[in-house]
């Protein structure tokens, strides 16, 4: 941890936090989430800075850890090589890209299939359009964390990583590949059980696409080749 380059580390120790304070706050009755997680932008709980907050807020101990895990294996590599600033900048971009493509995703949804109803049908009953859209909530750095990943796949991308539980390593040009495959399946089949974000996280990756290709075009304007 002592030799972490220093936003990769702050990033950690961030949402480890709001971790804890998420789980503090649920004994007095406050959930966290409502106020920081990403609302659906015609919910009456949306705030915009929540595009900024949502990044920091997570579902559960195994959301946070692999979240973190990830941004700890790559993020630091990067981190090193972009320095701290540009970092943090591709890292935020791709946090917040992340979420307004979660907003069009949703806002798709919710003008092809119910906008034309006053009320939902729930596991539990049946509820007000309002406080339905109010349930649509996202939270979790995964946005964030798959641009990091695109980042670590263009920069490296043969770059072999070892992936349990895979018997040899795939180089990571691959496993990005295979990721974002996996991410577009999973979102088109659009599995009613299924509550991860998964055309957040390819908001992430493209995002990170774009800010890595513009780097990289400015660099060569520039004489230079440091993206």
């Amino acid at each position: 941890m002592m030799n972490m380059p220093k936003v990769t580390k702050n990033l950690i120790i961030i949402n480890v936090l709001m971790f804890l304070a998420t789980i503090v706050a649920q004994r007095y009755n406050i959930d966290l989430a409502r106020y920081l997680g990403l609302h659906f932008f015609l919910a009456s709980d949306f705030n915009i800075a929540q595009l900024f907050t949502y990044m920091f807020m997570h579902g559960g101990f195994g959301h946070l850890f692999f979240n973190m895990f990830a941004v700890w294996m790559f993020g630091r590599t990067l981190e090193t090589v972009w320095g701290p600033r540009r970092f943090l900048l591709f890292y935020i971009v791709c946090g917040i890209g992340a979420g307004l493509i979660q907003e069009l995703v949703q806002y798709i949804e919710y003008a092809t299939t119910l906008a034309q109803y006053q009320q939902v049908q729930v596991p539990w009953g049946v509820i007000p359009m309002s406080e339905y859209l109010n349930m649509m909530n996202t939270v979790g750095a995964s946005g964030a964390v798959y641009g990091i990943l695109l980042g670590f796949g263009m920069l490296f991308p043969n770059t072999p990583l070892f992936i349990f539980p895979l018997p040899m390593p795939i180089k990571a040009k691959y496993f990005v590949i295979g990721y974002a495959v996996i991410e577009l399946f999973s979102g088109i089949s659009n599995n009613p059980n299924d509550n991860v974000a998964h055309f957040a996280h390819l908001g992430g990756m493209i995002f990170g696409f774009i800010m890595i290709m513009y780097w990289k075009k400015k660099s060569k304007r520039n004489g230079t080749y440091n993206y």
